[in-house]
């Protein structure tokens, strides 16, 4: 027997991309609301928070497979408002998040947990009401955590966690680094966080930075990562520019230091010499992926202890999606870039 709210819907609206060419190619759409399956939870969506990979994904520039005409966005926070039949250790009216890939609950990644990450192969949660598995789901503070949030905890506190005293390096102000800034911070480290911004740079140290640097002032920014360390280097660097910032990046690593790759939002250029500069200073360099619904509960409890706020940049209406993305787009953000679908 399905067990649900008292009051329902029975239509909900969801985003979709017809077509990959771009924001403008997303179309509000009207459907009926998906009853939950024995082992699933209907969701109402109230928040959905954006990521890079949502504008690669709408211009069809993202390098993995997407289904057609997908429903966007993969980071949401709402309450339960149905059960189905077997699900255990979930009420109604609960706030939950759903993790990246639905199935990934512990340990590393595989190809089959990649399989269920939402919003590539399967549909997302730009949408006022969306079935989940029980077992994805997660009781969190608030929407702006999922992928940025935990992609954040598991560079820093995964294989080669940061310790007290040590330094990161957070490559600019979206979401990512962020909460990377915020999380070194917490764990008693000291962040460096670069934009092109004063005004981003003087809001990323009310959020945690410990040194903000310039890159339009001085462009080779990497020799003030240097003198802010007295000629060591920083201990770990969030490294979201890939190609057009990774030079600058391992210039600007200590000795056996960590680079944690995660997006590219730099370019793509060419990067054959990169192999040999990470040789000449034994780099530890890691590829960061989605960490598991484990890592999501590990991260709440770090942020709930030490009081950790969610950097929230501006909150728009499910009807503004579009200009959402293109906010998102213009890089005027810092932190996350929120769209409101329901109240409460």
């Amino acid at each position: 027997m399905i067990i649900m709210a008292s009051i329902m819907a029975s239509k909900t609206r969801s985003y979709r991309l017809p077509k990959y060419e771009g924001i403008q190619s997303l179309v509000l759409e009207e459907g009926p609301v998906p009853k939950p399956k024995d082992n699933e939870v209907l969701v109402k969506v109230h928040a959905v928070s954006l990521n890079y990979r949502d504008l690669l994904i709408a211009s069809g520039n993202y390098p993995m497979g997407v289904k057609s005409n997908v429903i966007p966005a993969s980071d949401m926070a709402g309450t339960i408002v149905s059960l189905g039949s077997d699900v255990k250790g979930w009420q109604l009216g609960e706030r939950v998040c759903a993790s990246f890939c639905l199935d990934h609950i512990f340990g590393d990644a595989t190809l089959e947990t990649f399989d269920t990450a939402l919003g590539a192969g399967i549909d997302r949660v730009l949408t006022e009401y969306r079935t989940f598995p029980a077992h994805s789901l997660v009781r969190v503070p608030g929407v702006t955590l999922p992928c940025a949030g935990v992609i954040a905890y598991d560079a820093l506190l995964g294989s080669r966690p940061v310790k007290a005293g040590e330094t990161v390096l957070c490559i600019g102000t979206g979401g990512v680094s962020i909460f990377a800034a915020q999380i070194a911070k917490a764990s008693g480290a000291e962040a460096i966080v670069t934009s092109s911004s004063d005004d981003k740079l003087e809001l990323a140290k009310k959020l945690g930075a410990k040194h903000v640097i310039n890159y339009k002032t001085y462009p080779e920014w990497e020799k003030e990562v240097l003198k802010i360390t007295n000629g060591r280097g920083v201990d770990h660097v969030i490294e979201v520019g890939g190609p057009g910032t990774f030079d600058k990046s391992i210039a600007s690593v200590r000795l056996e230091g960590s680079i944690y790759v995660i997006g590219f939002l730099g370019g793509l250029n060419e990067v054959s010499s990169v192999p040999s500069k990470i040789h000449r200073k034994g780099i530890h360099v890691r590829g960061i992926l989605i960490g598991p619904r484990s890592a999501f509960e590990n991260m709440n409890r770090l942020i709930e202890v030490n009081d950790v706020k969610p950097a929230v940049s501006k909150v728009f209406s499910f009807e503004q999606a579009k200009e959402a993305y293109e906010f998102l787009q213009a890089q005027k953000h810092v932190g996350k870039v929120v769209i409101q679908v329901a109240q409460g």
